[in-house]
């Protein structure tokens, strides 16, 4: 496994300055954010599109330090009824200079629709009364997510992108494990996973479970962690829609890797994913309003440094 770095971590810094950064705290490679919930300070999808000289020149950025471009991540709600087909055009034009980059994995986010045809929000669903409910999950999944991603694969298919990583994460209708391999089995194998474990630990889940029921379908991991604020969470629950600046307040917040769950905890879910076979990246996602970014990723890579296996196993017993 290897240590990456999502660039949205670093993105109060200019473009070489973020990779230098990188580079000096031990990162190998960087998950470059392209547009929709990102402002995307690092990278000019137009322009990149567009420039072949352009596009040399930005990847030259990254050898010229030892960095590899591991994926590129447009995370947004493509299926919001208003702001939905902006998000799926910055989605596609991801799809299409990943191609042109020669990437093959796409991080992004399932999509979360509106409850009904008027509806002009999105609506997420996360209980089975009132009997509405089963209703309307029903029609945003055969209405509005099916037809989405069985035209999303077909595109990336098109453009050599055959592996779409979506992130589990609340507010959308692919948040969990069934709900990805539900997905998976309607629109295929090009559909798997960018396993966040931060996101399972505030919705109550076990991302070490999570690893080995994801198995192959691994295609991502982010590095992110979650204080669970149990004085908090007695009385308001783990859910929480609270100002995302108020830790204290909050039953759960993002912070950096290691003051939430412990190294043993991060040694336990780095070995599970290799049990499940993974041994890709490993992007440390820097969300934490108590540390200043430098010191929070210095952190989270040190981390990393100290658990992450480098080899390929090679132990095998002795014949009697």
């Amino acid at each position: 496994m290897r240590i990456g770095l999502v660039s949205d971590s670093l993105g109060n810094l200019p473009f070489e300055a973020m990779l230098d950064t990188a580079a000096r705290n031990g990162i190998e490679g960087i998950e470059l954010n392209t547009g929709n919930w990102s402002s995307a300070p690092h990278l000019d999808l137009a322009g990149l599109l567009a420039s072949g000289p352009a596009r040399a020149r930005f990847l030259e950025a990254f050898r010229s330090r030892g960095l590899t471009l591991t994926a590129l991540n447009c995370s947004g709600n493509t299926l919001h009824p208003l702001t939905g087909p902006a998000h799926d055009q910055v989605a596609r034009d991801t799809i299409r200079l990943s191609g042109l980059l020669e990437l093959s994995t796409v991080v992004m986010m399932s999509g979360l629709p509106g409850g009904c045809a008027q509806d002009l929000t999105p609506n997420w669903i996360v209980s089975s009364w009132p009997p509405e409910t089963q209703s309307i999950l029903e029609w945003q999944w055969n209405e509005r997510l099916l037809p989405h991603w069985e035209s999303l694969v077909r595109f990336g298919a098109e453009h050599g992108v055959t592996r779409f990583a979506l992130e589990l994460h609340g507010n959308q209708l692919a948040y969990n494990v069934p709900s990805l391999l539900k997905l998976r089995a309607a629109a295929g194998p090009a559909v798997g996973a960018n396993l966040d474990p931060s996101h399972l630990l505030w919705m109550g889940a076990d991302p070490l479970a999570a690893a080995g029921a994801l198995g192959s379908c691994l295609f991502n991991v982010h590095a992110k962690d979650t204080f669970l604020n149990r004085a908090q969470a007695a009385t308001v629950s783990l859910l929480e829609n609270g100002p995302l600046d108020d830790v204290a307040a909050r039953s759960w917040s993002y912070i950096t890797l290691g003051y939430g769950m412990d190294e043993h905890w991060w040694r336990s879910f780095v070995y599970r994913l290799r049990l499940a076979g993974y041994d890709g990246w490993l992007s440390i996602e820097h969300e934490d309003m108590q540390f200043s970014r430098g010191e929070g990723l210095a952190k989270a890579a040190a981390l990393l440094q100290r658990i992450l296996p480098r080899e390929a196993p090679d132990y095998a017993t002795q014949g009697v």
